[in-house]
This record gives structure tokens, sequence and C-alpha cells, in this order.
């Protein structure tokens, strides 16, 4: 089920309504309401599915009860850790990344010239969400083994805290010692927060069906067909490519984080303005906030982080950034993507400037960012975009003939959109985009927060015209990290 469809226009106050007006009272029944729901919304894009997330959540619970039970004995202790991290990686493996290996192990033997006929590539479907929701259950294990919490007893919260609805399938992949605690709790409606949580999912929903969508037709066209564009065309193919992906999937973490409040129910912020990163380093703090902290913790850390040599340190950060390019999908050109960040991030990390800018904004107690922070932000954004052909283009091969193609036909000339409509329309839109989010760079959680009534209803009414005004059915409407 979609955020931006008809269905979960229909599913959304229902469940609310019944979740506050029926089952208030009583927060055990309020849960099993909450995983009724949840398996629903999930079940709507393939119900055989929901028996990995149910397997997933029992695996992780005993598991949890395990690990604490042997504590004090390492060794015992470390075998349910990698129980558990058996069968959710391994699940993870076998419906995303088995054909992967296939197809690898078949072309390297070509490169020997070796023919090998296929006969072990599965049809495999990918379900959606597995990449986060086993991430989310193995935090979980991890947590407990590093001491850091206590095992619940209540199956029925903890399977509510796997299976939780609006970030089941995109995130923010949540820790138990945030989710869990307040699933298993009472909760009172606090009308605050569901006005919070509107508007969040109002501006959410902009940044998915105004920004993402209407960008998403010219980005699929110029790279389906880059053999015959421009550079200018190229360049600004992959530009409009860091505003859809982002808007797509910051939208998506807005609408998960509203729809939670209006359950009386906190998801942290995944996504703090990236685009206003004034370095890499800076921009992995504040984009994919829940993915990035993820692997800091549970990968980063343990492997000895920043605290060993400088030589093991950039060995980390290169296996961190290799991962989480093969966490996006199963193709070289994610783990080639991952690998271009670490190139990025390393010489940062070594002049000492990872942390730099962690409390701070551009702009920082001034109207307008001075010209060496605008500087540092459109260099960001640069390398940022340049990596994403990597992240968009189907094939390697694609990636480097599409930078080919900047290269040799460095030319200008105008792009027609093929669906007809005047491109000017489009940078004026993106310019919006761009300055509002300056103005709010502060609070990623608070889109509207304007004194005035009038400036506020302005910018609802807005909003509300620009979707209806850009909505187009033709549009495939999913989210593009749905895939991963």
């Amino acid at each position: 089920m979609l955020f931006n469809s008809i269905e979960y226009l229909l599913f959304l106050p229902a469940v609310f309504s019944l979740y506050w007006f029926v089952f208030k009272k009583n927060v055990v029944v309020q849960n099993i309401f909450l995983i009724g729901a949840s398996y629903l919304f999930y079940g709507w894009w393939d119900w055989r599915f929901l028996l990995l997330i149910f397997l997933s959540t029992v695996v992780d619970f005993f598991v949890g009860q395990k690990i604490y039970q042997n504590i004090d004995v390492k060794r015992k202790a470390r075998y349910w850790l990698w129980v558990s991290m058996a069968f959710n990686i391994g699940m993870l493996g076998f419906f995303k990344y088995s054909n992967f290996f296939v197809d690898s192990f078949i072309d390297l033997f070509h490169t020997l010239g070796y023919d090998i006929k296929s006969t072990w590539t599965l049809q495999v479907i990918l379900p959606v969400g597995i990449s986060f929701y086993t991430f989310q259950t193995m935090s979980y294990s991890f947590d407990i083994y590093y001491k850091k919490l206590t095992p619940t007893k209540n199956f029925i919260a903890f399977t509510a805290f796997v299976s939780f609805f609006p970030q089941l399938v995109a995130g923010p992949i949540e820790r138990a010692s945030n989710l869990l605690s307040q699933i298993a709790n009472s909760r009172v409606f606090n009308y605050a927060q569901a006005s919070s949580g509107l508007k969040l999912i109002l501006w959410g929903l902009f940044k998915k069906m105004v920004i993402a969508d209407s960008l998403a037709p010219l980005v699929d066209d110029i790279f389906a067909n880059y053999g015959t564009y421009s550079a200018s065309t190229l360049i600004m193919g992959v530009c409009f490519f860091s505003f859809q992906v982002y808007g797509d999937f910051s939208g998506y973490s807005d609408i998960a984080i509203g729809t939670a409040k209006l359950f009386g129910i906190e998801l942290m912020s995944n996504f703090k303005f990236p685009n206003f990163s004034r370095n890499v380093a800076e921009y992995w703090q504040r984009w994919h906030v829940s993915l990035s902290t993820w692997f800091r913790h549970y990968l980063y850390i343990p492997m000895g982080g920043s605290r060993v040599s400088k030589l093991k340190s950039v060995r980390n950060i290169i296996v961190i950034f290799v991962i989480s390019g093969f966490w996006h999908g199963a193709n070289w050109t994610f783990i080639f993507w991952g690998a271009l960040h670490a190139v990025f991030y390393i010489p940062v990390f070594l002049m000492g400037r990872n942390r730099m800018y962690a409390h701070n904004v551009v702009g920082e107690n001034r109207i307008f960012p001075t010209p060496f922070e605008i500087f540092q932000v459109l260099l960001t954004f640069a390398l940022v975009t340049f990596s994403r052909i990597f992240f968009r283009s189907p094939t390697l091969t694609d990636s480097f003939q599409y930078i080919d193609q900047i290269i040799n036909n460095f030319t200008f000339e105008s792009y027609v959109n093929p669906m007809g409509y005047r491109m000017m329309d489009y940078y004026v839109l993106l310019a919006f985009f761009v300055i509002y989010e300056y103005l709010i760079r502060k609070d990623e959680r608070s889109p509207f927060k304007f004194k005035s009534k009038t400036v506020r209803f302005l910018m609802y009414t807005i909003i509300v015209l620009a979707m209806l005004l850009f909505y187009d059915d033709g549009v495939n409407r999913s989210f593009i990290y749905f895939q991963f």
C-alpha cells in the first residue's frame, strides 16, 4: 500500500479512528490492532511475504532472550548473536543477492574464456522492505549483546515494533530503545503531536508528488536515451535525479514520521537537509541517518572505528561504504557508488574535518550563507550528484558511457520535455524548493514553523494546489527505496 494512494487515504483515517476511539483503553489490545493493521498494510503488496516478517520477529525475540541468559558467557552469547545474523542476513541474501552472485560467477568465467549456461538463476521476487526490517530486528539482538538493552518478554509489543506500518518498508530503521519502549507503554492522544504529524505528512507528500514524481519522467527519458543527448542535458538529468531521489526518500520518511505521530509515537529523524551539507562527511550525517548510524554502531565501531590507526580507520571507512552500497542493491553500480563515497569521505576524515559540522547548519546565526559556504555546498552537491550517475544507471558500462558522453559531447542544447511541459516551470519549482528548505533548515521536523497564521495558511494552500497541479496519473507513484 502506497502512502500516496487512494487506498492509504482510506486506510489511515480508519486505523486512526479505531486506534484512538475503540482500542485506546488497553495498550495490549491497541498493539494487537496495530499488528493487524500493519500486516494488512504490508500484505496489500503480497500477503505471502508476511511469513518472512513473522519469522524474523520470532527468531530475534527468541534469540534476544538467549543472548541475555548467556550474557556473562561470551562464547554462548556470541553464538546466539550469530544465529540472528545468519537467519536475517541469510534471508536477505537469498531474496536479494542470490542471482547477483550467480550472475557474477558466470561473468567471471566468461572473462576467462569459459561459456557457462545459467541453470542456477532463480526467479526470486524481492520482498518489499526486507533490507529495512531485517536490520531493525538485528539491531535488537546487537543491543542486547552489547548490554545496551534488556530483552522484552512482551511478544505482542515486540511484534508491533518489528511490523509498525509507518516505517516498515522504507524506514527509518528504528532501535528498540526508542520505538519498542514507546509501543510497550500506554499512549495518550496529544493534539499538538498529531497536528505536527499532519504537517509532516503534507510536506512529505509535496516532496514526493510535486518534486520527485514531476521529475521522474524527465530523469527516466534522459537516462534511457543518454547517447542522444548533449552534455548540458545529461548534467541536468543527473541533477534532476538528485532532487528526485531526495524528494522521494525524504518525502517517504516525513510521511512515516508524521503518521507515527498520529499514533502517539516519535520516530527518529532520517533526513536533515543533506543538500546544504558543506562536505561529504556532513552529508552522511544528514542523509538516511538511520542507516548511517546503524552501520556506525554495529559495524564501524566494533571494527575499531577511528580509535585504531589511521590506516585501519581508512580500511574501516572503505568497508562501511562498500557494504552500504551493496545494501542498496544487488548490482556492481551500487558497490561502485559506495566505494566512490569512500573516496570522497577519506580526505575529509584525514584532515580531521569529518565532525566539524555535526552541530551547526549552513548560515548559522545568519540570514545568508557566506561565499565560502556556498562554494562548499555546491562542491558537495556536485560530488554527490556525480556519484548518482552510478546509482541510477542499470550497469557500470552505462554509467561510464554516460560520463563519456558528457566529456566528448560537451555542448549545450535545449532539452525538449517529452511530456510537452515548459522546462522553466521545473526550474522555478526547484528554485522555490531550495529556497524554502534553506529557510527551514534548522528544524527538519517543523516544515511550517512560522509565527504568522496567514503565512502558514498561505503555504498550506500553495502546497495543496501544487499537488493538484502536478499530479499525473500516468506517472509511476511507487517510492524508489522500495526496491531496496
